[in-house]
């Protein structure tokens, strides 16, 4: 068997980058480990048995920022792709009983917050104005490659003045915010500009999701600017969408762009190793001893997988396989998906609140209690307390259930990859109680209302879609893993130092979520290595 390319791993960013490699006339083939397509971004049954035709997104779960152009280029409307903006875009459930909602319109906001947050309205929405002007600025490098330091001559200084034109609008109290934004912490800009506790939680609501580090570490301020990055077909700052069809449909829609484009995607399909001859590619063995010939491996799987797992101890310098041994990874999350015979009902939840309002509510904790929740995990200790955000898709897209039962998807914030004194497999269902325990303080019928659960952990995520030590991100999002620096410092343009063999997964620039980013940029960097090459 002989192609022009390889793309290891059907997630959406090697589905994205085999498209693009095909629409440039590449003879691609995709090969799947798992026997569906989508890698973390699939909508699956959760229990065929105890709750049959009852789906659900079983990993990623929210759309926030699928790039338009890909959208556009691989036509995934015309493929089945329809998106609907969650309005509220974030909700906080909190114990003292009230429910506190992030809308998109200012007018109801500003409503709102005069019931939970009346000193705050001014002083929040001309922050929120800050954070999308400075957004803006790193916007354009979402769907580039980054800057290349190892640049000589007139290439050095034509990275340079990539780099400054993006900037050149962009004034010194601007700098000076966006640097801030980007080393600080969350929890002491929060307590620096807001009086009020419940608009401090709602806003830790959607900004450390997937991220190592409490509110109060250095760095985490940046969730607050990620955000807002453009997407959707419309390109809106900050969109975030349910997908009807659950996650799955995402994929699902990219795999019939690649198959009308001519790529083969091959499920069940696991690779073993890349082969490569003299520093340069040849191909893949698969797990029953086939090889697959080809001049390009394009690998979706994260780093540590790609570098570590599929090639041998001798294909890389001894110092390189040490420093990707030292990328962080240890996963601090998890997932809980549950099948129920009811609608939760949660406290406070306003009546007049339509379906798709009362879809999101995520158990905030205070930005204290969150970075004792981070420390207790960091420790490989299962927390005390659980932060948990929770979306009832069923009560936006009524497909993915059948009649009488509902769908809610558990997002679990922090756990640790390996519990310090036992194993997954003896907490793993005690952390499925924990999680519905806590649901039920908010939401008292939930408990009861249980027709089956699906517990995945940190060794879970890992086991059961291949990313190395359950990192929803193939890497933490920090400043020492990201733009130039992500994977590594000097290997951050998509190659490898082998040669014809490029990752395309979140572990690369500009990282996680199910943007289609890493893929988009990983294409085009082949394609203009290929075109320079000829």
């Amino acid at each position: 068997m002989s192609f022009d390319a390889v793309v290891i791993g059907a997630g959406h960013n090697g589905l994205t980058t085999a498209a693009y490699l095909a629409k440039a006339g590449l003879k691609t083939v995709v090969l799947e480990r798992r026997g569906v397509v989508g890698g973390c971004a699939v909508t699956e049954e959760i229990d065929p048995e105890l709750a049959p035709g009852c789906r659900v997104s079983t990993a990623s779960y929210i759309a926030s920022m699928l790039r338009p152009e890909v959208i556009r280029d691989l036509k995934l409307a015309d493929y089945g792709l329809k998106m609907v903006a969650c309005n509220p875009g974030v909700q906080a459930a909190l114990p003292d009983g009230r429910v506190v909602s992030w809308w998109s319109d200012r007018k109801r906001m500003a409503e709102g917050m005069r019931e939970f947050a009346p000193k705050d309205i001014e002083r929040f929405f001309k922050i929120e104005d800050e954070l999308q002007r400075l957004a803006a600025y790193l916007q354009p490098f979402f769907l580039e490659s980054p800057p290349d330091p190892d640049k000589k001559g007139f290439g050095k200084f034509l990275e340079l003045l990539r780099i400054g034109k993006r900037f050149r609008k962009i004034r010194g109290r601007e700098t000076a915010a966006l640097l801030q934004f980007l080393t600080g912490s969350l929890g002491d800009f929060l307590d620096h500009n807001f009086e009020s506790d419940a608009l401090k939680r709602l806003i830790l609501s959607n900004s450390l999701y997937g991220k190592h580090g409490g509110p109060y570490q250095p760095g985490t301020a940046m969730g607050l600017l990620f955000h807002l990055l453009s997407g959707g077909e419309e390109e809106r700052q900050g969109f975030a969408g349910h997908v009807i069809g659950g996650m799955g449909a995402i994929t699902g829609a990219m795999a019939a762009s690649c198959a009308d484009s001519g790529v083969d995607i091959r499920t069940g399909c696991e690779v073993s190793s890349i082969n490569q001859n003299g520093g340069s590619v040849s191909g893949v063995t698969l797990a029953d001893g086939a090889v697959i010939d080809a001049k390009l491996v394009v690998s979706n799987a994260d780093p540590k997988r790609t570098y570590l797992g599929l090639l041998g101890e001798s294909d890389l310098d001894a110092d390189f396989r040490r420093e990707v041994a030292g990328i962080k990874m240890d996963g601090p999350c998890g997932k809980v998906n549950l099948v129920l015979s009811e609608e939760p009902q949660v406290t406070g939840m306003p009546a007049s609140f339509s379906k798709p309002e009362r879809s999101l509510f995520t158990l905030a904790p205070s930005l204290q209690e969150a970075e004792d929740i981070y420390n207790q995990a960091a420790r490989g200790d299962i927390p005390d307390e659980l932060w948990v955000d929770c979306v009832l898709a069923s009560n936006v897209d009524p497909g993915l259930v059948t009649e009488g039962r509902h769908v809610l998807t558990c997002f679990v914030q922090y756990l640790p990859y390996s519990p310090g004194n036992a194993s997954w497999d003896d907490e793993r269902e005690n952390v499925g109680d924990k999680v519905v325990e806590t649901i039920g303080r908010y939401a008292p019928n939930v408990p009861a209302s249980i027709v089956a659960r699906k517990v995945y952990t940190p060794y879970d995520l890992e086991q059961t879609f291949g990313i190395t030590e359950g990192n929803i991100f193939h890497g933490d999002i920090n400043m020492g893993q990201l733009f130039f620096m992500r994977p590594l410092p000097g290997w951050s343009q998509y190659r490898t130092p082998i040669g014809g063999l490029y990752l395309c997964g979140s572990g690369t620039h500009p990282g996680g979520g199910v943007t289609g980013a890493p893929g988009y940029n990983a294409a085009r960097q082949i394609l203009r290595d290929r075109k320079s090459s000829h």
